[in-house]
C-alpha cells in the first residue's frame, strides 16, 4: 500500500464541496487522516477566500488511477476545466505525493506547490510533520518552520465534521 497526500481546496460553496470531496475520497481510499481546515485569500487572482486542507490516505491503486479518481471527484462537484489557471474552484484535488515517487508523468510528483503555498504546506506539515519531501529530504515540519509566513495569510477555521 502506498501512502498518498492530497491537497483539497474550494472557494465556491466551499463548506459543502470540502465535505463532498472528503466523503468521495473515503469511498476510494483507505485510512484517511484529515488536517484542520484552513482559510486563505485567493492567490494569483481576485476571488472569494478558499478553504484548504490536506489528507493522507493509503492505496494500492497506481498513480494514474489515483489522478483519474481525483479528476472524477472534481468533475462530480462541478469543476470547470476550461478556465484560467488561477480562478475560482468548486473543488480542487491535487495529488501531492505518492510514497517517495519522483516523476513528471502522469502528474508532477512531488507537486511543486508543496513548498510554494502556505495553504498546501501548513496542512501537510500538520498531518505528516516527520514525513520527508521526496526531493528535498527535509521533513514537512522543518519546511513549514522555514517558510516565509508573511507571503500568504492563512488561518485555521472551526469546521465541524458530522459524527459517524
Amino acid at each position: 500500500m502506498a501512502t498518498i497526500y492530497i491537497s483539497v481546496g474550494s472557494n465556491v460553496n466551499r463548506e459543502a464541496h470540502i465535505r463532498a470531496g472528503v466523503a468521495s475520497l473515503s469511498t476510494f481510499f483507505d485510512e484517511l487522516t484529515l488536517s484542520s481546515v484552513y482559510e486563505s485569500e485567493s492567490v494569483g487572482f481576485s476571488g472569494d477566500p478558499f478553504y484548504n486542507m490536506a489528507i493522507s490516505a493509503s492505496t494500492a491503486k497506481p498513480i494514474a488511477e489515483v489522478v483519474h479518481i481525483l479528476k472524477k471527484i472534481e468533475d462530480e462537484n462541478g469543476r470547470v476545466r476550461k478556465c484560467a489557471k488561477f480562478s475560482s474552484r468548486t473543488l480542487d484535488l491535487d495529488l501531492l505525493t505518492y510514497d517517495d515517487v519522483v516523476c513528471q508523468d502522469p502528474v508532477e510528483l512531488p507537486r511543486g506547490e508543496i513548498t510554494k503555498n502556505a495553504f498546501v504546506l501548513w496542512p501537510l506539515a500538520e498531518i505528516a510533520p516527520q514525513a520527508l519531501h521526496p526531493v528535498l529530504k527535509q521533513n514537512y515540519a522543518e519546511l513549514w518552520s522555514d517558510f516565509d509566513k508573511n507571503k500568504q495569510a492563512l488561518w485555521v477555521v472551526d469546521f465541524i465534521w458530522p459524527a459517524h
